[in-house]
């Protein structure tokens, strides 16, 4: 079962920007999406918190995430997030197959 996994990096004076900024510039955040099970990888700028930039983490199932976060590419990014002082919030969702009352609201 797919997960996904966002996550809001927050700091202070621009921190969790330059903390995705050097994921991306140092090639680290490329390096997660091609790790077997990776389904996206994604920085966004968050439009009314400036301190705040989301990470959108897919993962094809628990033990592709699992490996992940045994991977020596963590210690990269946990020694990133300490030197850009960054704090967390995540939210976890799985993956429905159906949306049996969404459908109509959802424009193709």
């Amino acid at each position: 079962m797919a997960l996904t996994i966002n996550i809001y990096y927050s700091g202070k004076n621009g921190s969790a920007f330059k903390f995705a900024n050097e994921m991306e510039n140092s090639g680290i955040a490329e390096k997660i999406r091609q790790e077997k099970g990776n389904l996206r990888y994604e920085y966004f700028e968050m439009m009314r918190d400036k301190e705040t930039v989301l990470l959108i983490d897919s993962w094809e199932n628990q033990q592709a995430l699992d490996l992940h976060h045994s991977s020596p590419i963590m210690k990269q990014i946990m020694e990133l997030r300490e030197k850009y002082d960054i704090h967390m919030r995540v939210e976890r969702f799985t993956e429905i197959t159906e949306l049996p009352t969404d459908e109509k609201f959802i424009r193709k």
